[in-house]
């Protein structure tokens, strides 16, 4: 998850980071900045340059923001790929 947002450009990781900023302190006061996926899965969804978005994919934990994964978006529905990806990346981490 890190190496993807360091490849990003500087204007597209400010972005991202802000969106994810946005959802881990607006979560307590009940904003809705993200969107369920099931399966205990939630994503942040963040608009890049024309045409171009950027998804993060994550899990609440122990009241903390885990991020499992991120792509940028190419079709409306989430690659089943991608979904599996952070699901396991769940697993992994669960307690």
């Amino acid at each position: 998850m890190r190496d993807w947002l360091k490849e990003l450009d500087p204007e597209d990781r400010k972005i991202v980071g802000e969106d994810i900023k946005d959802v881990e302190y607006g979560w307590s006061i009940g904003m809705q900045l993200y969107r369920s996926l099931g399966s205990g899965l939630r994503e942040v969804r963040s608009d890049l340059t024309p045409g171009r978005i950027a998804r993060v994919i994550f899990r609440v934990l122990t009241r903390e923001m885990v991020l499992l994964h991120a792509f940028i978006k190419k079709t409306q529905k989430a690659p089943f790929g991608d979904i599996e990806i952070a699901l396991k990346r769940k697993r992994d981490i669960s307690p």
